[in-house]
């Protein structure tokens, strides 16, 4: 029998919760309902991160054991005040509808949806076509140590400052370190991806021990850590901050404060200890939106060192 549905009250939704004692997390044993009060907990943080934003979801129908379902589209019977905005893949002569969180209800809902993973664009919906998002991704290949990841991240954030830039860091929920910065949407996904290169090569050389920019995964060094500016590619998505991420310990992509990363470990954020941090600080990225930032000094070092845009996909 399936388990009795619970409604909740969200804003000033009801949003009706079924199959709420599904376990979607086995490393400690919490469940779909469970899954649903973490991200009310963290209510400011997660709807700041995906605000306007189309939004890609990772489901996980029958817990994050299961299957997972990469959905763009919004399907039919979505209650009538959920927000979406339409994006084009040209390529493909498809479009699709896909959620635009501008309230807490719409993040319940998808999560009544087996909606785990939240992965937005990193523009929004008023110009869908000019990002407003510049991502560092420190991707860890696998023979990467996390000592190592520690090290980057303040080379990045060196030269951040000397760019009077604001960067925005979070655990990725993996392995890695995600750093956002806010710039004005002024700039096309090719524009925003060559200034991530060119910011990336400056990364490599300084630590070059440490970085490696080469584009093809099988020519890279295993030991070494990618800083992956593809991750601005038109389409291309990661999980926000406040995102859970699809994995039996329930780890979340979490804001920390720079005087963090040399003492936080990946596995520290979790929908078990999460909660009680957000509580405590508050939304860390909670002034991303007052630093903004103009890619022009990078476009700048793009131009001189003659940064050309890699292929599509790695």
């Amino acid at each position: 029998m399936a388990d009795k549905a619970v409604e909740l009250e969200v804003g000033h939704r009801t949003v009706r919760i079924s199959n709420p004692d599904r376990v979607y997390f086995p490393a400690r044993g919490e469940t779909k309902l469970d899954l649903v009060n973490y991200y009310l907990s963290v209510g400011d943080g997660i709807v700041n991160a995906l605000r306007e934003r189309p939004c890609m979801l990772h489901r996980f129908p029958s817990g994050v054991a299961g299957e997972k379902v990469h959905q763009k589209r919004v399907p039919n019977g979505a209650p009538p005040w959920l927000e979406t905005v339409r994006v084009d893949f040209p390529r493909y002569g498809r479009h699709a509808h896909e959620l635009c969180v501008t309230e807490l209800a719409h993040v319940a809902w998808a999560v009544q949806m087996s909606t785990v993973e939240f992965h937005p664009w990193n523009s929004r919906r008023a110009d869908t076509e000019k990002p407003d998002e510049w991502r560092i991704d420190l991707d860890p290949m696998p023979g990467c140590g996390y000592d190592r990841v520690r090290r980057v991240a303040h080379v990045a954030h060196e030269i951040l400052d000397e760019l009077g830039a604001v960067g925005w860091p979070k655990t990725s929920g993996g392995r890695g370190l995600h750093i956002y910065v806010r710039i004005e949407p002024r700039w096309g996904f090719s524009d925003v991806r060559r200034a991530a290169l060119a910011f990336a090569h400056e990364v490599e050389r300084r630590a070059p021990d440490d970085v490696t920019t080469t584009w093809w995964r099988k020519d890279r060094d295993p030991r070494l850590l990618f800083v992956d500016y593809n991750q601005n590619a038109r389409d291309h998505t990661i999980a926000s901050a406040y995102s859970v991420r699809g994995n039996p310990e329930g780890t979340v992509s979490t804001p920390i404060r720079w005087a963090e990363i040399d003492d936080a470990e990946p596995g520290d954020f979790t929908i078990a200890t999460v909660p009680a941090r957000f509580a405590e600080l508050g939304d860390l990225h909670a002034g991303i939106d007052q630093a903004v930032f103009s890619l022009e000094p990078l476009l700048e070092w793009a131009d001189r060192d003659g940064v050309e845009e890699p292929p599509d996909s790695d």
